[in-house]
């Protein structure tokens, strides 16, 4: 088959999604679609949207708009120009591998851009088959299946659609692993190595795990696979979950309660990587970079780092473009050269 007679390859890379613009209004936007998704929150909805539009939307967007100003970026969001960073990167060696056969963009489950949105732009430009990756290593239902969700919602409205293929994780491939544990040597290469490595994940409720949600197993997969790359023992490292929301019980140990208690043990160096996220963000920035920073150090703590996400890194890339290449089998020629 010629290139001019195959189909054309779509790869989508999707994130979670962040507002238009560090301001209450589009905060709120925001919010409403996100805390709106029944797969973030499942309570009845007699119950939760009045709550929502009443309460809720009317005090936390201003609290999170003024947080966001803080990371804001003349490029807009971390998130945003970090996911674009990585697409873009993706996509240059796509083409070096494969030519104008794989067509690459990204998208927000909430906000802009929106999967409807760049699935139609790409389906306008000849894409017949579509591999979608969410970038979300460890599954759960509230991040990957609602991914799933928005475009099968999207194909709804469609008569005709794309053949699919979707990477529902990857929190125990080799080359993400490889990058995580590269990246916490080249940091303590630069800063020391800590009294404790914190590996801090999103939290859900443990509700959502213990209904069959595999996110807290594969979390902690992740972080043993790590350690033992790294070579560390019991007592040098232990796993942690963020940004925890309302009043039920969420995944536990919680970071900030953990942060709090490190320096009265004698724990007063500790070093934090989030290898839930794909792309530094809000949570990561802001929230483990200052907000639990300052809690670690007014609980009497001496040293805290921060250890970047992935982003864009050769190596990240290089586990994403590896792991794409992997489930493009009997989609594409073999690459080129």
């Amino acid at each position: 088959m010629t290139d001019s007679q195959r189909p054309r390859t779509g790869i989508l890379l999707t994130n979670l999604g962040t507002p238009d613009a560090p301001d209450k209004a589009a905060v709120k936007r925001y919010l409403k679609e996100f805390l709106s998704d029944y797969r973030v929150v499942d309570l009845p909805r007699w119950l939760w949207i009045p709550l929502l539009n009443g309460v809720i939307l009317n005090i936390r967007p201003a609290r999170s708009a003024a947080a966001y100003s803080t990371v804001w970026t003349e490029e807009g969001s971390p998130l945003m120009v970090h996911t674009r960073a990585q697409a873009q990167a993706v996509a240059k060696i796509m083409e070096e591998r494969h030519g104008s056969e794989v067509v690459v963009d990204f998208a927000m489950r909430y906000g802009n851009p929106s999967i409807a949105s760049v699935v139609d732009r790409m389906l306008e430009q000849g894409v017949e088959q579509l591999l979608v990756l969410p970038l979300f290593p460890q599954y759960s239902g509230a991040t990957v299946a609602s991914t799933s969700d928005a475009l099968n919602h999207y194909l709804e409205t469609r008569r005709s659609m794309p053949a699919i293929r979707f990477i529902s994780g990857y929190s125990d491939n080799a080359d993400y692993i490889a990058a995580l544990a590269l990246s916490i040597r080249s940091y303590q290469a630069e800063h020391g190595v800590p009294q404790e490595l914190i590996f801090s994940y999103h939290g859900i409720p443990q509700r959502y795990c213990d209904e069959g949600d595999p996110y807290e197993q594969q979390c902690h997969r992740t972080t043993q696979l790590v350690v033992e790359l790294l070579g560390l023992k019991e007592g040098q490292y232990r796993t942690v979950f963020q940004s925890r929301f309302g009043r039920e019980p969420w995944l536990k140990p919680y970071a900030d309660e953990t942060l709090a208690e490190l320096p009265g043990n004698g724990v007063e160096s500790i070093q934090v990587i989030c290898p839930g996220f794909s792309a530094d963000c809000l949570e990561t920035i802001e929230e483990m970079g200052e907000e639990n920073r300052d809690v670690f150090l007014d609980a009497g703590g001496d040293k805290y780092g921060f250890i970047p996400c992935l982003n864009s890194s050769p190596e990240h890339i290089a586990a994403l473009t590896q792991l794409i290449d992997e489930q493009l089998a009997g989609w594409v020629e073999e690459p080129l050269g």
